[in-house]
């Protein structure tokens, strides 16, 4: 892997990378389970719920409200007040390793360096908090804030254009083949994350300065 631009702006992926996925298909199905509620049922509602909440076009509340305290379903249990804790609590961190090279990037002052991740805009704001992530960053691309999802190619451009930098001076660290190739169509440098070893060699490869 090589570039013939300089590297200005390195762009993150959260989920996957630094953490686990903020409410996967996993979380889901763990959280979910024990309280009683109808997985398949949840999964069924899921998408057309997720499309507006994952985007920030809806909240939390308004999420929970369509897929688990629907008005086909008996009351439940536990409350939303309830229910909040324990999705947030499923976000853990992946290998710290990982976490350190974003640490040296941001330290160096070489390089912006900032977020491009799908997210609802409060697993998000938790998730910065909760894992002292925004003194990492420069700035935040986020699904929930800029109202697009990778790999669409929209949420591409309000990265490069938020950037004011040209797409070929910046990379793009994901873990899912699908979004690279999305970020690579838009004329950004894809690496598709598989463990903070491969991640240090690809970054060198780029010229990239970690240490």
């Amino acid at each position: 892997m090589t570039q013939s631009s300089p590297i200005k702006t390195i762009f993150w992926d959260i989920g996957g990378v630094l953490l686990t996925n903020g409410w996967g298909r996993r979380q889901r199905a763990h959280t979910l389970t024990p309280l009683g509620v109808d997985i398949e049922d949840f999964e069924s509602r899921y998408e057309a719920a997720n499309f507006f909440w994952e985007r920030g076009l809806s909240t939390a509340l308004e999420f929970f409200n369509k897929t688990v305290f629907h008005a086909d379903q008996p009351s439940r249990s536990f409350s939303y007040e309830e229910l909040w804790p324990l999705v947030c609590a499923e976000s853990k961190q992946l290998d710290p390793a990982t976490y350190d090279i974003l640490t040296a990037l941001s330290a160096s002052g070489r390089y912006k360096v900032a977020t491009l991740n799908n997210e609802s805009r409060e697993l998000n704001d938790y998730r910065l908090d909760a894992f002292d992530l925004r003194r990492h960053f420069d700035y935040f691309i986020c699904s929930g804030y800029v109202h697009e999802m990778k790999p669409n190619p929209d949420i591409y451009r309000a990265a490069i254009e938020i950037s004011g930098l040209p797409p070929s001076t910046a990379v793009f660290v994901d873990d899912k083949p699908e979004n690279c190739r999305a970020a690579a169509a838009f004329g950004i440098v894809p690496i598709l994350f598989e463990s903070p070893a491969q991640l240090t060699r690809d970054l060198e490869a780029l010229g990239i300065q970690i240490n």
